[in-house]
């Protein structure tokens, strides 16, 4: 066990007599780092505290698994990476703990955050506790629709009608996600009070009335005969293999797909729809059981200098939250013809560069999104919701084929029990008839 723990360093193998200040436990998302910037993390704190550290990794798919790990399983992982709904709910059940930004001779890098993202997420906070003090931006994007530019016109990509629109019948992808499904189907419902100023993307994805999750639930309903699939990870290759032209789909899954396909001629683009959207965040947070704080402190800490930000980028098509001057001299585009507002994030130096839209949204997109808040006590009434909309989803000729399978089922176990009695009985006869002779 201890030879298959020093192969498995970094998969999740933990030797339970090793000193736990020399182990570092890290959960966090599938295909959501750079390999090398893990691998490089143990020489680099060797560097700053004179200590040794053995990474132990482990990835999830899913925030709400992350959660109860955490919170009825009390797992000791040193530092963790929730979406932002989840650092409300963990700031609100005491589940954080502060992140340490006193490190000795260590440079604090945890000032390269983008005060944009600072006050995103301090609107989590809760009484006593401001959410930057306890959680540090790592990822952020929008929520939006990837389209083929051979079979969809830009028109109709800005506009969250064509997920609804008969011409693209099973060509449509939608992610497999509630919250997402949730706050484009109410703001589509609403596009017309969107327009006339009457209520703001806010205060839609964030409403969970009962009025508002029947409304969601009546559209995702009447979306269902339009789409191809739901999809957690698929659709951005099924784009690029040309199967479908339109997905509702994560800013970084488009740049992948994006490049993907035009390295085999298939021709994407991204659109945020200008109904307005989801602008998510990701960040790194210390759990309340964590046995390792000054280590996880420190890779934070590591995770935030310009020279990782952008290995990390690259390696899952992301947006960092660091915005120093190396990270927007790196992604700077002359060759585009798209100029952007990036003040709000980088700078004033930042007015107008041009720069990946798909990556980094213009001031005008993200004053259009919002982001999506936990729906603490009316979570329960919007799962329910969605098992509904999922589980309603057998077509006529499906449940023909399911009862027609069963029937058939039950005919052959009647018969097979026929026979089963008339052998039996057929053996009966044969011992009387032995024994009478």
């Amino acid at each position: 066990m201890a030879c298959a723990c020093g192969l498995l360093s970094l998969t999740g193998c933990y030797n339970t007599g090793e000193p736990r200040e020399n182990v570092l436990k890290i959960y966090n998302w599938a295909d959501y780092i750079d390999e090398d910037v893990l691998a490089e993390f143990p020489e680099w704190y060797k560097e700053q505290t004179g200590e040794d550290i053995r990474i132990v990794y482990q990835t999830f798919d899913i925030n709400e698994i992350m959660l109860t790990k955490i919170e009825r399983g009390h797992e000791d992982f040193d530092v963790v990476c929730p979406s932002e709904y989840i650092i409300e709910r963990m700031l609100k059940k005491n589940l954080l703990l502060p992140i340490d930004t006193v490190f000795g001779k260590t440079p604090n890098y945890l000032h390269n955050e983008s005060p944009y993202i600072r006050e995103q997420l301090d609107k989590l906070s809760q009484p006593g506790r401001r959410a930057s003090d306890y959680a540090i931006g790592y990822m952020w994007g929008t929520a939006g629709l990837l389209y083929n530019t051979d079979h969809v016109p830009a028109e109709d990509a800005k506009t969250w009608a064509s997920l609804w629109n008969l011409k693209y019948k099973n060509k449509i992808l939608m992610k497999e996600s509630y919250r997402d499904a949730y706050g484009t189907a109410l703001i589509y419902a609403n596009s017309k009070n969107l327009k006339e100023g009457k209520v703001t993307v806010e205060e839609l994805m964030n409403n969970y009335s009962q009025a508002s999750v029947d409304t969601v639930e009546k559209y995702l309903k009447a979306m269902k005969p339009m789409i191809a699939g739901w999809e957690a990870d698929f659709g951005k290759e099924m784009m690029t293999k040309n199967k479908a032209w339109l997905n509702m789909t994560w800013s970084g899954d488009a740049v992948w797909a994006i490049e993907e396909a035009g390295a085999v001629g298939v021709n994407l683009d991204y659109e945020v729809p200008e109904e307005g959207s989801n602008v998510w965040y990701d960040g790194w947070v210390i759990p309340k059981y964590a046995r390792n704080v000054k280590a996880a402190s420190y890779f934070i800490n590591y995770l935030c200098r310009p020279e990782v930000a952008l290995r990390n980028m690259d390696a899952c098509g992301y947006v960092s939250s660091v915005a120093t001057p190396e990270i927007l001299e790196e992604k700077l585009d002359t060759t585009l013809n798209y100029y952007a507002d990036l003040s709000y994030f980088f700078g004033p130096e930042a007015d107008s560069v041009r720069i990946d839209k798909v990556q980094y949204p213009d001031r005008r997109v993200v004053e259009r999104c919002a982001m999506i808040r936990d729906s603490g006590e009316r979570t329960e009434a919007v799962l329910e919701m969605w098992s509904r909309v999922k589980g309603d989803n057998l077509g006529l000729g499906i449940v023909v084929v399911i009862f027609v399978s069963v029937g058939v089922m039950l005919v052959y176990t009647v018969y097979r029990r026929i026979q089963r009695y008339q052998h039996e009985k057929l053996q009966r006869r044969r011992r009387r008839h032995r024994k009478r002779r």
